[in-house]
């Protein structure tokens, strides 16, 4: 029952904010705290960061931001995400909201009625807007930035700083961010180039999450029931489990040294370290971890499924699925098989069968009737879609994936099962973070559905409850910009801003930002030591003289004889010119008036505080002279490297772009400069279509590891190899020009999926195209997508008319197939 003042401050409350009102009467659910207060802060025309955990509801305030640019005749919002397939999901939800002729959509590849008031991108889409001045950017009034903490990105993050830089100021920007530990930093940042913005930060999930370890087949609290996750005391007998697997596995350790020094013919005899003999391994009890059919039969009796299992591997998450299948497990009903089959031959009859087959469609189909499914971006992106629109239908039970789906596709789950803690990340195997362990298990628990959602660790040989309970614990994790300067965003800045302004916008950067307020630290920290130091050289005060001058000869001298000592065996006249100059140093310091004071050592004492506290104030003062103003000085080595290859010239007190320059300005990508001059040095005008096809893709493919090494085997010839050699050249006298002007290499170009691609151009088989590209069919998809994307942009850009031309049929010929079907 609410109290007379509750119910008057509610009254006052929908007073002020009627839209805010209004919207909330049509949720399904009440809105939360920290929904209101953001609705609040953009219907009081303010720009918010809201910082929460993953399903807690964040993009509520972005749909809040659209209905209010739908309240006026003209109005528009944009809603940008990271990822296509989270834009295509986005753009759904927004159409059964507002209708088709309302809601556009724009990732690149996809071009849905793009003049629409509400228009679904991805973030890079955006930027090349801004850059190109599009009218579609008139009456833009709310920007949606989802999944803002991708600007720490490595590879993609820049672009969302360059978006929010460069965005109108009139328009006002909805940030919704996983929960970041320097939410208010960042928050400070956009106050700072946005004007007036909230930081909203909410720690509560909506359904709470209960934390499970798997021991056989018994689900144990992570948690001490009674202590709770607050204080992140752990279970009394996981400790216990913990304590017996330990010394096992010592004792195992133990006999393998045993035998191995047995085997080495030392004393058998003996027994190993410690006096005791080592105990047999078939003595101890083994905790057995169960088989994963049984686990999902465990979930299903205990009736927590719909479940996720995430396994850091697609090779084994295709596995996983087929050990349930093959263990006859069947989730589902014959209505519910019967409901699938239909949504999945509607959402794939434009797939030609021949294609089907190559793909494992009957296979795939059939595992759905059984209600379990792998998610993978090794999936054909048409195959991922179908199983996340199955699993938010409750058709499909369990899904094995990789840590991929974590990143924002709404697909919850009551419980997220993690078989192992650790991942390969390229380069070995480590420990997941807990912003990843947050990221991951944040998707248990549905709303308005489950109580609570659970988390389930299995049990692993090593595993230490106390590391898991902290992973649990910790919620937050740092937000760091990523930002670089790249060449087509330096001529792009020069062409709409000039130099200096160039320099003011990108000293603006949230990277820029980050050093300043290290700076800030530092300066702190030079100013406590030059306290100190003052301090020190009082104390070192001679009557007899200047002892801080003493001192130096000491020091001076102390080095030149360490020196000569190492240097016993050195060239003869070295020493002899060494010796000359120590000898001269000892006379000076015994000369020193201070050399006879009484008190000489304790000053000495004093004066190597000085000197060893001024060595590390001198690399701190080096440390800020290299931090400010990092992002300016990139520029002005980019701008060098530009005005070299004739892309920028003077103009009068300023610069301005050549015509090679206003080429670059509409090409994007991480090889930019190398694409804008083998354009301008015609490297690719006796090119055909699959032959550009294939360049492209070895200018936006980015190898494996173990593919580093395997050369150019395999590649077309004739006129294909002739312009790919011409290009490496290029990119050689490129990678040269970038050392000398200390900038970060480009990448070489990188042949892999020539052969594969060339293939595929010429209307080539699918099955045969994949195995030349030794790749699963949704790689091939993505690689192909980027290719088109570069495609795309040398059919606008290429001023030989040709080389368009040519462009545009090489886009016909790869646009084709699986590449070509979307179930937008």
């Amino acid at each position: 029952m609410t109290s007379p003042a509750e119910r008057y401050a509610a009254a006052r409350s929908a007073a002020e904010h009627p839209q805010t009102q209004a919207f909330a009467a049509r949720q399904r659910f009440d809105l939360d705290p920290f929904q209101v207060e953001a609705c609040h802060a953009l219907e009081g025309g303010r720009s918010v960061l809201v910082a929460a955990p993953t399903g807690a509801g964040k993009t509520i305030v972005g749909e809040f931001a659209i209905h209010l640019a739908m309240q006026t005749p003209s109005d528009k919002a944009f809603y940008t995400t990271p990822m296509k397939a989270l834009s295509n999901q986005k753009f759904r939800e927004l159409v059964d909201v507002y209708g088709e002729d309302q809601v556009g959509l724009l990732t690149g590849d996809t071009n849905i009625n793009g003049n629409a008031r509400i228009v679904v991108m991805t973030t890079e889409v955006l930027r090349n807007m801004l850059y190109a001045g599009s009218d579609a950017l008139r009456g833009l009034r709310y920007v949606v930035m989802d999944e803002v903490h991708y600007l720490a990105d490595r590879f993609r993050g820049p672009v969302w700083e360059e978006v929010i830089l460069h965005l109108p100021q009139d328009v006002r920007l909805i940030s919704l961010s996983a929960t970041v530990s320097n939410a208010e930093e960042f928050g400070d940042w956009l106050d700072t180039v946005r004007g007036d913005t909230d930081v909203i930060v909410s720690e509560i999930r909506p359904v709470p999450l209960e934390q499970h370890v798997l021991v056989r087949d018994d689900l144990l609290p992570l948690f001490d029931d009674r202590a709770g996750v607050a204080t992140a005391q752990v279970n009394q007998e996981l400790t216990r489990i913990r304590s017996f697997t330990g010394s096992r596995h010592e004792s195992n350790q133990r006999a393998q040294e045993y035998r191995s020094n047995r085997h080495a013919g030392r004393q058998a005899q003996r027994p190993p370290r410690g006096g005791k003999r080592p105990v047999r391994a078939s003595n101890l009890r083994r905790i057995e971890r169960m088989d994963r059919p049984d686990v999902v039969r465990l979930l299903e009796r205990a009736n927590l499924l719909p479940a996720i299992f995430f396994i850091f591997s697609r090779v084994g998450c295709d596995a996983a699925v087929q050990q349930v299948r093959r263990a006859g497990v069947r989730l589902t009903s014959q209505e519910d098989r019967a409901e699938i089959r239909s949504i999945v031959d509607e959402r794939t009859r434009s797939l030609q069968d021949e294609d089907l087959d190559v793909l494992g469609f009957w296979e795939w189909r059939d595992n759905l009737e059984r209600g379990v499914a792998a998610h993978h971006a090794g999936m054909l992106p048409a195959f991922k879609e179908v199983v996340e629109e199955l699993f938010q239908r409750k058709l499909v039970k369990a899904v094995f994936a990789t840590e991929t789906l974590a990143l924002g596709i709404n697909m919850p789950a009551r419980t997220v099962v993690l078989e192992k803690m650790e991942k390969f990340n390229g380069e070995a195997r480590v420990a997941i973070t807990s912003g990843e362990y947050t990221q991951l298990t944040g998707r248990a628990g549905r709303r308005g559905i489950d109580v609570e959602g659970h988390a389930v660790v299995q049990w692993t040989e090593g595993m230490d409850p106390q590391a898991v309970a902290a992973l649990a614990s910790r919620r937050t994790y740092p937000l760091n910009s990523s930002f670089r300067p790249t060449y087509n965003m330096a001529v792009n800045l020069i062409d709409g801003f000039g130099r200096a302004r160039a320099r003011e916008i990108l000293e603006s950067s949230f990277a820029q930002f980050q050093a300043d307020r290290a700076v800030v630290g530092l300066a702190r920290k030079v100013k406590d030591a030059e306290e100190s130091l003052d301090g020190y050289e009082k104390a070192m005060q001679c009557e007899h003289g200047d002892f801080l001058d003493y001192a130096a000869i000491r020091r001076e001298l102390s080095d030149l004889e360490k020196k000569n000592r190492k240097d016993a065996a050195g060239p003869r006249v070295a020493r002899e010119k060494r010796m000359k100059k120590i000898q001269q140093l000892r006379t000076r310091m015994q000369r020193h008036p201070c050399h006879g004071c009484p008190d000489r050592e304790a000053h000495a004492r004093w004066a190597e505080r000085y000197y060893s506290l001024k060595r590390e104030t001198d690399r701190i003062r080096r440390q800020i002279e290299n931090r400010t103003g990092t992002v300016a000085r990139i520029f002005d080595r980019v701008i060098d490297v530009l005005q070299v290859m004739g892309y920028i010239h003077a103009a009068g007190d300023d610069l301005a772009l050549t015509d090679a320059g206003r080429t670059m300005r509409r090409i994007y990508g991480e090889r930019d400069l190398l694409v804008a001059e083998s354009l301008r040095q015609n490297l690719w005008r006796n090119l055909d279509a699959p032959s550009l096809a294939a360049m492209a893709s070895c200018l936006v493919y980015e190898p494996r590891r173990d593919e580093q090494n395997m050369g150019e085997r395999g590649l077309p010839r004739g006129a294909f190899r002739i312009a790919y050699d011409a290009t490496t050249r290029l990119w050689a006298e490129l990678d040269d020009l970038e050392h000398d002007y200390s900038l970060p290499r480009t990448e070489p170009l990188a042949p892999g999926l020539a052969a594969a691609m060339h293939s595929w151009a010429r209307g080539g088989a699918l099955d045969r195209v994949l195995i030349d590209a030794d790749m699963a069919a949704g790689d091939f998809v993505r690689w192909t997508k980027q290719t088109i994307d570069l495609l795309d942009q040398l059919s606008i850009v290429a001023e030989d008319g040709d080389l368009a031309r040519t462009a545009r049929r090489a886009l016909d010929g790869v646009r084709r197939g699986i590449v070509a079907y979307s179930a937008v």
